[in-house]
């Protein structure tokens, strides 16, 4: 082989060195895109991510939804859907994680939410060199655009697309059945001592609308405000809705604690119910169920026969 040749294979090789060294780092660009989370942080890791900690319960449940049993790592102390929640590490609650424990379970993306989750909390998982993506549904065409975005951060966009899709279906079937019904007024108590209420901005205020009812404290400025019972008697609710959120209260009692306000019209009908907080407070996939649950206590009668027709 003469000089020249020698001199042509070893440019060919070098050439060829630096179109792979050029492929290899566009590959490494691809395999960390940039994603802008629901605060408007700039989030950027390892994608898909394979080892994933979830920060609050209702993250957990949305990506259970998309199918991550193997990718979820850790999950929030709270956790506890579904089933295979439970078997996951706890890694803390929403204020106070444990963040020994995450840096010892190495994810590549850690999943948190504005409703819960501090801003302190979000900027010392970064300071340790871990990406954290927050959602921030605050009500639920939010807790729609929510799911779908996580599923476009784990790269489970098609199993999002069919979530969505099947939450608005029963969403709108709820509406249908509602819309042309007397709208009673609600009172939902989520706090016993002092009793706490849901006002505007809430997950349950907005439940209570899209099922057929008037949120007594739809107006209030305060997510969570404290009532006074001469409050509770002045607007009289014709139902009463008790979040049973705490596993050890005695929610007969407060039934029974009801009673003695013959004056408020639901007292009087005998219309106080106890509902599952997780079902209404939760912005997940199961949002839905409370939806429908709400909506066959304010108007049974509209879930006592088959959907309607949708309108024209």
């Amino acid at each position: 082989m003469t000089e020249r040749s020698v001199k042509h294979v070893l440019l060919l090789v070098l050439l060829t060195c630096i179109a792979c060294a050029a492929g290899t780092g566009s590959e490494a660009a691809l395999s960390q895109p940039k994603f802008a989370d629901e605060v408007g942080r700039e989030v950027v890791f390892t994608f898909p991510p394979k080892r994933i900690v979830s920060l609050a319960p209702n993250v957990t449940e949305i990506l259970f939804s998309l199918g991550l049993d193997t990718e979820i790592v850790g999950v929030s102390a709270l956790s506890n859907f579904p089933e295979g929640a439970k078997r996951k590490v706890k890694v803390g609650s929403y204020v106070s994680p444990d963040f020994e424990k995450i840096v010892s379970l190495k994810p590549d993306l850690i999943v948190a939410t504005g409703v819960g989750n501090t801003r302190d909390v979000v900027d010392r998982l970064d300071k340790l060199g871990f990406p954290t993506y927050v959602i921030f549904p605050k009500n639920v065409d939010e807790i729609l655009r929510s799911i779908h975005h996580l599923g476009q951060v784990v790269d489970r966009e098609r199993e999002a697309a069919v979530i969505v899709q099947g939450m608005k279906k029963r969403r709108d079937r709820v509406v249908e059945r509602v819309k042309d019904l007397h709208r009673p007024k609600v009172f939902l108590q989520v706090g016993e001592a002092p009793v706490v209420t849901v006002g505007k901005g809430s997950f349950a205020d907005d439940l209570i609308r899209l099922a057929g009812g008037e949120n007594i404290a739809g107006n209030q400025k305060e997510m969570y405000p404290r009532w006074g019972m001469e409050e509770v008697l002045q607007r009289a609710p014709e139902i009463i809705l008790i979040s049973a959120m705490n596993p050890k209260a005695d929610y007969q009692k407060v039934l029974q604690g009801w009673s003695r306000w013959k004056s408020i019209p639901a007292v009087k009908q005998g219309r106080i119910y106890t509902i599952d907080s997780d079902v209404i407070d939760r912005p997940s996939p199961r949002i839905v169920d409370g939806l429908e649950a709400i909506g066959r206590i304010l108007h049974p009668e509209a879930f006592e026969s088959p959907s309607p027709p949708p309108s024209p």
